[in-house]
């Protein structure tokens, strides 16, 4: 029988023949066939290129494949990246942010029409539950409002997870309180929406997707579904089980936010 050192040889000897990285490098060197699907070509290319800088950071620093596949795969890459994209964006805010409305118990963005709340990744997921689930059958904000977000605080509106939110959260912004209760109870006024930086995290996870192709899973989830169940009592596997995407979710929520434009 082969030692485990020449077993792993073979492996990596079959994984190049098939075309399948076997180290960070490959996986770099197969970036520029990845595609962003629903993104848009502007935004796949900022995306191509911070992943590019990502993943050189990643071999100059030694990271195993499993290591860096890992990190992209949960969506850490990608809600990395997208800070960076957003401090940025800080650096010369734009108007939407230097005359913000939003102000802690406003919450109206908060009330999650249509349910899903968000398209978040496995590692936002999974921080959101643990910092919910110490809460689980205490009041929640659907004692506000049914279609609230069950993270938070039914009196005061606050967020019981602030330090945990998602990116999605973090994005959302407002020149016009109001028109966040109108839209809220249905209507379709303007001046809220998210920063353009959201999209770049976007992209990230839907360019991880398809680099990963072959190689592991790159889920997506719905944050609601995630908030409920943690204050509902379920374990986190249990709702992450519930609240996963199917794959065509992340296009979708590319799509949306390229088609809203940044802010």
């Amino acid at each position: 029988m082969n030692s485990r050192t020449d077993r792993r040889a073979a492996g990596k000897s079959q994984g190049k023949a098939k075309g399948r990285p076997t180290t960070v490098a490959d996986l770099r060197a197969r970036l520029d066939r990845a595609r962003a699907a629903g993104a848009g070509k502007d935004a796949e290319a900022r995306a191509r290129r911070m992943l590019a800088a990502y993943l050189d950071t990643a071999v100059a620093h030694g990271l195993s494949l499993q290591q860096a596949a890992g990190e992209l795969a949960r969506g850490q890459a990608a809600v990395r990246l997208g800070d960076v994209s957003r401090d940025a964006l800080m650096q010369n805010p734009p108007r939407a942010v230097t005359e913000a409305a939003c102000a802690e118990g406003c919450a109206f963005c908060c009330i999650l029409q249509g349910g899903d709340g968000g398209t978040i990744t496995e590692a936002e997921a999974s921080r959101l539950h643990d910092a919910l689930s110490p809460l689980a059958g205490q009041p929640d904000g659907r004692g506000w409002h049914p279609a609230a977000c069950p993270a938070l605080d039914p009196e005061t509106r606050a967020c019981r997870a602030y330090e945990a939110r998602p990116t999605i959260c973090r994005s959302f912004i407002s020149t016009d309180a109001e028109a966040c209760r109108v839209n809220a109870e249905g209507g379709a006024e303007t001046g809220a929406g998210l920063l353009g930086s959201h999209l770049d995290y976007l992209a990230v996870h839907a360019l991880s997707r398809d680099l990963l192709k072959g190689l592991a899973r790159v889920p997506t989830y719905a944050m609601a579904r995630i908030a409920q169940g943690a204050i509902d009592g379920e374990d986190r596997a249990t709702t992450l089980d519930a609240a996963r995407h199917k794959p065509r979710a992340l296009e979708d929520a590319c799509r949306d936010a390229a088609k809203a434009g940044g802010r």
